[in-house]
């Protein structure tokens, strides 16, 4: 799996799953030092190559100049995302994902999570967008430090959660609650639905809770990673 961009690979780097950079001729000597540390505290082998090569490699010339070669993204198992929670000797904070099948909002949302402090993500197998390079691009790392889990059936999967004590509120704008009202200090997981369509009716019968976030603009809506984060970061805050 090939990504690209300057900040996702030294991300990267740091996280040891870099198999090898390519990096065009002309880079500016600041960086190419940047980089090259960065490569050599990895224990990863530099390739100078021609732009063009790069271009070719990734299908754009919006790189910046450099390409790194990773191992392909493996999903986890949910109960990795517990696992982690325990580990870390809190309560978990899962993030389950109706329908996000745009690779940015994923990864985006993917990278809030792991920023904020949630324990996983969680997708189901046939409404997700896959687990890609710009997925991995996009959420700059956290793919390598946080459990991003499938499943088949997401009602389902809710029911189960729900019988292991976990709380579920899903995040609907028509919701007469915000999540400042609710006890939040009990393992939870939320649910961000699909732009426009929001969550499916079996999904949101299955939550617990319909939560909002209060908006004071004339736009109504807020796109699905930002309203994800905003929800992780009130949770968070409050425990």
């Amino acid at each position: 799996m090939l990504i690209y961009g300057r900040n996702p690979i030294l991300e990267a780097l740091q996280s040891g799953t870099v198999e090898r950079v390519y990096v065009a001729d002309g880079v500016e000597t600041r960086f190419a030092r940047e980089l090259e540390a960065a490569c050599e505290s990895a224990d990863v082998g530099m390739e100078w190559v021609s732009r063009i090569e790069l271009d070719q490699a990734v299908g754009t010339t919006q790189h910046q100049g450099v390409v790194a070669e990773m191992a392909d993204a493996k999903f986890s198992h949910v109960d990795d995302c517990l696992e982690l929670a325990e580990s870390k000797g809190e309560l978990p904070l899962l993030v389950l994902l109706d329908g996000i099948t745009d690779p940015h909002n994923f990864g985006a949302i993917i990278r809030s999570a792991e920023v904020l402090g949630a324990h996983g993500v969680i997708v189901e197998e046939r409404r997700s967008a896959p687990l890609s390079a710009t997925v991995v691009k996009t959420s700059a790392g956290a793919t390598q430090y946080l459990p991003v889990a499938q499943t088949k059936n997401l009602p389902r999967l809710i029911d189960d959660l729900k019988a292991k004590g976990i709380w579920v509120y899903g995040a609907a704008g028509e919701a007469t609650q915000t999540l400042e009202r609710l006890d939040v200090k009990r393992p939870l997981a939320l649910v961000i639905g699909a732009e426009g369509e929001g969550l499916r009716r079996l999904v949101r019968e299955k939550c617990d809770e319909l939560v909002k976030i209060e908006t004071r603009g004339k736009v109504q809506s807020l796109n699905a990673s930002v309203a994800a984060a905003i929800l992780i970061h009130s949770a968070i805050s409050r425990r």
